[in-house]
């Protein structure tokens, strides 16, 4: 009468007690640089096996090795590569993360385009679940309350679909929100009526501005349109190699027009890059 939980059960322990082999892991470290240019050294095999777990009970199977052969199937590469990614790759992202760049968006580049007609374009690579173009929106419509002629723009992108849905919904835990001022809070932001589970949604004043898009930036061009204004690529080069960052960044260039701005996060750097990019101020980089 139990069979099938007692089936369950030892499936699960079967996992539990399954390791990712070296061999195995290698496989996945070398498909997830190759494609996506995203570091994974020996040390992060444990990481990687943690997180492949779930997804294998998920797909009822009994080994690292047998999702392996799935993974590296005709088929596997079809239909499991953006599970795969949404496993692999982390997203830690918050409202007003590393404010400097915000203040400098509103007080050094926004005052450029009060007396003109030009759109204003941002790119968010590497936006994660959404909380930085809707940090970006929310500085954008703070300044358009006092500039009612003003307009904009925001891109976001990302290689992983699961975060973009989350972006797409713009629903977040209230913590998320907890250190923003209460003003800004009650301006942009609902909230929910379940106080078991509070959350806040974003309003649609902030949304509408947004274009949210897969993105991988190891490819050789990257179908966003027209040439930016402002691109945030932040957190994201740390997880590529010295020279891929240097490639990722040239290409990124390719699509920020000339005098625009260039935004990484403060534990990146660009010392030592032959890139067109001229230093303003840590973190903060000009076009030339």
């Amino acid at each position: 009468m139990f069979k099938g939980k007692e089936n369950n059960v030892q499936k699960d322990l079967d996992c539990f007690k399954a390791e990712l082999t070296e061999s195995d892991f290698k496989a996945f470290s070398e498909f997830i640089y190759n494609e996506f240019g995203i570091k994974m050294p020996p040390i992060k095999r444990i990481m990687l096996q943690g997180r492949l777990l779930k997804r294998i009970r998920e797909l009822n199977m009994q080994s690292y090795t047998e999702y392996k052969e799935y993974f590296f199937s005709k088929d596997g590469q079809e239909k499991e590569i953006f599970n795969f990614l949404n496993v692999v790759t982390t997203n830690k992202t918050d409202f007003f993360r590393e404010p400097v760049h915000f203040d400098y968006l509103r007080d050094e580049i926004l005052p450029h385009f009060a007396d003109n007609n030009r759109s204003l374009k941002i790119w968010s690579a590497g936006c994660s679940s959404g909380e930085e173009p809707y940090t970006i929106s929310i500085v954008l419509n703070e300044f358009k309350n006092n500039n009612p002629l003003f307009s904009f723009s925001i891109l976001g992108s990302d290689i992983s679909n699961k975060v973009l849905t989350t972006a797409s919904k713009g629903i977040y835990n209230e913590h998320k929100v907890a250190l923003l001022p209460l003003e800004m809070k009650k301006k942009y932001f609902l909230k929910s009526k379940d106080r078991e589970n509070p959350s806040v949604r974003v309003k649609p004043e902030l949304q509408k501005n947004i274009a949210l898009k897969y993105v991988n930036l190891m490819d050789n061009s990257y179908n966003v349109g027209d040439k930016f204004d402002v691109i945030f690529c932040r957190n994201v080069l740390i997880y590529f190699d010295r020279a891929t960052q240097e490639k990722v960044i040239n290409k990124l260039c390719q699509y920020l027009k000339p005098g625009g701005i260039f935004f990484i996060g403060h534990s990146e750097s660009l010392s030592g890059m032959n890139v067109p990019l001229k230093h303003i101020k840590p973190t903060i980089f000009l076009k030339e």
